[in-house]
């Protein structure tokens, strides 16, 4: 029976394998610290944390996030570990809360590898401590224990650590911020929260996952060396959206989205922490339990409607949502986490099966008498069969819940409007000028090695709140690498222009310019279909006085909107000031910019998006070495993609590595010409271009 502990109690713990789950207000730092008998720290390297995530029994995330899930065998701790403590911490340097007593309470939760709550506690009553011991699971006479401590740090991380004896305390705590805070432009958002009654609908419509998900994490992900990602991004709590503007935060902390007014907020802010893939009736644990006919198997008569077997057939916009153009964003949202949290129950299954396969070999070689004979012989046999049938039966219940996800993408994926569509959707060509700006648009798409031909549109919120890095490197993965330097660039350029296209064609007549700076003439080619049109209303900018000229007409206007933003004096703006969302492209950066322009394309990247400039870049930031680490606050503000598949992104629960898939227009298609001479069209007709 579950518990809810109040500060100082304890309550034995059911079995060895375990999780964590941590929900927060906001993004927090998620570790845990190994313990003697007399409560000390041995060494810097018995503490997991985002930079060090691994240790024998323990697994946590590498993302400061909102939501944790942590990974525990307490059986395969070294034996002088005594305590497992749970810490809690503030990051820094990325913005947010500075202390506890700021935000909500955090709470967190043990629970068994079914899901089930073994017990609970609410760190309450912090107030200027940005760093907590909220648990610790201690051995007592064999047997192992939760105690909720609740013990908080004003000192921040570094505090917290010298406290259980560790001497290079300050030294380990800046290095667990700097991997938090250089991550922060890498992962993949925190999706929407989902009602009970999204759960129920999509725990019948997705089979359960089952398995601990090692070491879940959400929020920030590998730094902006690596590649900043794009977010997907999550609508704004404090309005309904119905389809006008609204933030696309690029990393953690984003809000989660307005939900309808008959559903009301939590009184308490506690999260559910029921599977999302899980029907409410009860499951047998353990993925041997997990097998049995696909719910796609007997499909419902009725779309919509439950099936003998339980299940649902997807339904396109089956999710909350003001309009359809909301549900269909929630939707998609709800596939992206649940094909997250299957592969991640998955792969835990499947690393269970190899831990425990090798736990019993290791005991056959552990002793000399019985490392040879046919007893050992069938001693490893029978550990190697045990291990394939628990990977079978996890496979199995992956697939069932991957070809549900199929069926789903295979029914939503039509219905898509313009802005969530892919090229070669046929939508594109009954395309016409839209009368609101939607709530996103689909910048590429997402997918896992486990889940071949599923892939999961990628959404960021409009309008856009981070600028764009189209990586045209060879050196920034192993798929750019075998491609050629001048078919990288000129995918790239098409990456941009496919880009550039997309956000002309979703948003109302006059609602949107476009600048584009291409200081060599490199990009003709590419940026083509956008001058002729008359999208691109005038010739790419080009050499070092193009630069100097389209730069300062930016920055001009940036600081123009936010002096009149905060004096309250909007109507005092020039009458011939453009306040339409204004898009830069930036083609082969750094070429034709000196400092001065540096400085002023680092300030459009910070300061622009919130007045309605945002800044799309196409470059290689070897190219760019020259100017040392003045750049790399400009690499971390934006969010980087590729003009080639690939595995840069990380997911906000296990740090999953997703391979992106840019938006690009099918070869031969002509599509894209057609879509930008009706905008053009459109604005000849009805807007003032």
């Amino acid at each position: 029976m579950a518990v809810e502990l109040v500060r100082g109690q304890n309550h034995p713990l059911p079995g060895a394998r375990l999780e964590i789950r941590v929900s927060a207000a906001k993004p927090v730092i998620a570790g845990a610290t190994l313990n003697d008998a007399d409560g000390r720290m041995r060494e810097a390297g018995w503490i997991a944390h985002p930079a060090e995530p691994h240790l024998p029994g323990l697994e946590v995330s590498r993302q400061a996030a909102a939501d944790h899930r942590l990974a525990v065998d307490l059986d395969a701790l070294p034996g002088e570990v005594h305590r497992v403590n749970l810490l809690l911490a503030l990051p820094t340097g990325v913005g947010g809360p500075v202390s506890f007593g700021a935000v909500a309470a955090p709470f967190v939760a043990v629970t068994e590898l079914d899901g089930g709550e073994v017990a609970s506690y609410r760190a309450a009553g912090l107030d200027a401590e940005s760093a907590v011991v909220a648990l610790e699971l201690y051995r007592r006479e064999g047997s192992w224990k939760v105690r909720a401590v609740g013990q908080g740090y004003s000192g921040g991380l570094a505090a917290m650590l010298a406290d259980q004896g560790l001497p290079r305390a300050q030294e380990l705590a800046a290095t667990i911020n700097e991997a938090v805070a250089a991550g922060v432009a890498r992962a993949v958002a925190a999706p929407p929260p989902r009602t009970d009654e999204d759960r129920a609908r999509r725990g019948a419509t997705v089979g359960g996952a089952h398995g601990v998900a090692g070491g879940a994490g959400a929020g920030a992900g590998a730094g902006g060396e690596t590649g900043g990602a794009p977010g997907l991004g999550t609508p704004d709590r404090s309005t309904p959206d119905r389809g006008g503007s609204g933030s696309m935060p690029g990393a953690s902390g984003t809000e989660p989205p307005a939900q309808l007014p008959a559903q009301p907020e939590p009184g308490d802010g506690r999260i559910s922490y029921e599977h999302p893939n899980r029907s409410s009736s009860p499951q047998p644990s353990g993925p041997s339990q997990s097998s049995g006919p696909s719910p796609a198997a007997d499909p419902p008569s009725t779309p919509g409607e439950p099936g003998s077997d339980g299940a649902y057939a997807p339904v396109a916009g089956d999710a909350n949502g003001w309009s359809m153009d909301e549900r269909l964003y929630n939707q998609i949202w709800n596939m992206f986490e649940d094909l997250a949290r299957t592969v991640a129950a998955y792969r835990s299954a499947v690393d269970f099966a190899e831990s425990r396969m090798e736990q019993e070999l290791d005991k056959v070689l552990s002793d000399p008498r019985s490392r040879v004979g046919p007893a050992a012989d069938a001693a490893r046999n029978e550990a190697r069969s045990k291990h394939a049938r628990l990977v079978e039966q996890a496979r199995a219940v992956l697939d069932r819940d991957l070809g549900q996800l199929k069926a789903e993408a295979d029914v939503v994926e039509p219905a898509l409007s313009p802005a969530y569509a892919r090229w070669d959707n046929p939508v594109w060509h009954a395309y016409s000028t839209p009368m609101e700006t939607p709530m996103a648009m689909r910048l590429g798409d997402l997918s896992l090695p486990e889940s071949i031909g599923l892939r999961i549109p990628m959404l960021v919120r409009l309008p856009l709140e981070r600028g764009l890095w189209i990586d045209c490197g060879r050196g920034g993965s192993e798929e750019s690498s075998i491609v050629s330097s001048d078919e990288l660039r000129r995918l790239a350029a098409e990456t941009a222009t496919a880009i550039a296209a997309r956000l002309a064609a979703v948003y109302p007549v006059d609602d949107f310019t476009l600048n584009v700076i291409d200081p060599a003439g490199s990009a003709t080619a590419a940026l083509a279909p956008l001058l002729e049109s008359g999208v691109l209303r005038e010739p790419p900018a080009a050499g070092a006085a193009g630069v100097s000229a389209i730069l300062e007409k930016l920055t001009q206007r940036v600081d123009l909107v936010q002096m009149a933003v905060r004096s309250g004096a909007t109507d005092a703006l020039p009458p011939d000031l453009d306040t339409a969302e204004q898009l830069l492209l930036v083609h082969d950066f750094p070429h034709g910019f000196d400092d001065r322009a540096v400085t002023q394309l680092r300030y459009l990247a910070d300061e622009g998006p919130s007045v309605g400039v945002s800044l799309l870049m196409v470059a290689d930031r070897e190219d760019a070495s020259a100017y040392g680490p003045v750049l790399s606050p400009l690499w971390r503000a934006l969010m980087r993609i590729t003009p080639v598949p690939d595995d840069h992104l990380a997911d906000p629960w296990v740090g999953h590595h997703w391979t992106y898939e840019p938006p690009l227009v099918p070869r031969g298609s002509q599509v894209l010409t057609q879509v930008l001479h009706q905008v053009a069209q459109a604005r000849r007709t009805y807007g003032g271009g």
